[in-house]
């Protein structure tokens, strides 16, 4: 079935090429009837001649050309190209003898002027040849455009598969985080009978309705965002009860502002996993701000592990470093640093709803 299908455009090219050589004929005809009226020696001069550059142009179009010259042969493609200029040259000769005789009956005095000149001859069939091999390395190099265009297109849908991929599998791991926290707190009420239980059902049934529906998405408003916070605050005051103190200010949120989802979530969850109680309480303070297309976030709990390394509590701020890199590439600053009995997570985003995706991203500790 192939070759069939390849019949069209093979007949096609074959049409361009015929009409292509009988322009060149034409060209011939008109060149080598300057001050001459003998047109029917011209017609078969011309026609003799026409064989001799088709020859030597697909010669250096399908030979020398894609073999030595792109293959960056320079000297076995000078040589060839010499051979075939010679060749050329011979036949140029033998043509120009038979017409003569064959033609004219050796009367030289009838012979065209233009048809005398074997250099002017050679330079016409070469500005033929020329000018063939320039559309071939036109021709060569609009292609490899092309197919490095198709190549940097692919790359880049695979990239962003990939990027897609690993983003999925960020959030795949938030999910059973989030899940085995708020499920401890669920047991440990269950195991004291409290009567805080149904209440704590409600609150994660309502979380989980976020994660499995929102989630998904590549953006969610932020106004959802921070409420989402607010509801596992609440989660946790049931667990902690009179041993949490928790300092949460945020404004208003307009409602035309987006975030990718879950981004905030994991800082709070650390605060809640890792705090430690500080006579008595665990405390933490929680400030967002808003200004223009800026926004910050900035998280702060006790804790005593003086010698710990900031970025190695817990899976969450690896977590979150890599999906920032990913989401607000060139957009972002997360600062992770431990003060005294604080530890403190602080994160910048700017342009909130500007497109995401990019190669690479910035990230301070301090």
């Amino acid at each position: 079935m192939r070759p069939f299908s390849l019949l069209p455009s093979r007949i096609g090219k074959g049409v361009l090429h015929l009409l292509f050589w009988l322009a060149v004929w034409v060209f011939y005809v008109y060149f080598f009837s300057y001050n001459s009226t003998d047109q029917n020696y011209i017609f078969w001069f011309s026609g003799a001649l026409l064989p001799v550059a088709m020859g030597v142009s697909y010669l250096m179009v399908y030979r020398l050309i894609p073999r030595y010259l792109l293959t960056r042969q320079y000297l076995r493609f000078l040589l060839y190209s010499f051979y075939a200029l010679v060749f050329s040259a011979y036949m140029v000769v033998l043509i120009i003898y038979a017409s003569l005789i064959v033609i004219l009956k050796s009367e030289v005095r009838s012979m065209p002027p233009m048809t005398k000149n074997f250099a002017s001859i050679l330079i016409l069939v070469y500005l033929v040849v020329g000018l063939v091999s320039l559309l071939k390395l036109l021709n060569h190099n609009f292609q490899t455009l092309s197919r490095n265009k198709a190549l940097q297109h692919k790359i880049l849908s695979t990239q962003l598969q990939l990027k897609d991929q690993e983003l999925n599998y960020l959030k795949m791991q938030i999910h059973p985080h989030f899940l085995f926290n708020t499920l401890n707190t669920l047991y440990g009420l269950a195991l004291k009978k409290s009567a805080h239980t149904p209440d704590v059902i409600l609150k994660l049934s309502n979380l989980l309705d976020y994660i499995l529906y929102q989630v998904s998405k590549p953006r969610v408003a932020l106004h959802d965002e921070v409420e989402h916070i607010k509801a596992y605050i609440e989660l946790e005051r049931i667990r902690f009860q009179e041993n949490l103190k928790v300092d949460f200010v945020a404004p208003a949120i307009p409602a035309d502002l987006s975030v990718a989802p879950m981004l905030l979530i994991p800082f709070v969850e650390n605060a809640f996993k890792h705090g430690n109680l500080m006579d008595g309480f665990l405390t933490i303070e929680v400030r967002i701000t808003l200004a223009a297309d800026r926004f910050d976030f900035h998280i702060r709990n006790t804790s005593f592990h003086e010698g710990a390394h900031p970025e190695r509590e817990g899976i969450g701020l690896e977590n979150m470093q890599k999906r920032l890199l990913l989401h607000y590439p060139h957009a972002h600053q997360l600062h992770v640093a431990r003060n005294g009995q604080w530890f403190e997570v602080s994160l910048t985003l700017f342009q909130l709803n500007a497109p995401t995706y990019e190669s690479s991203g910035t990230m301070s500790d301090s």
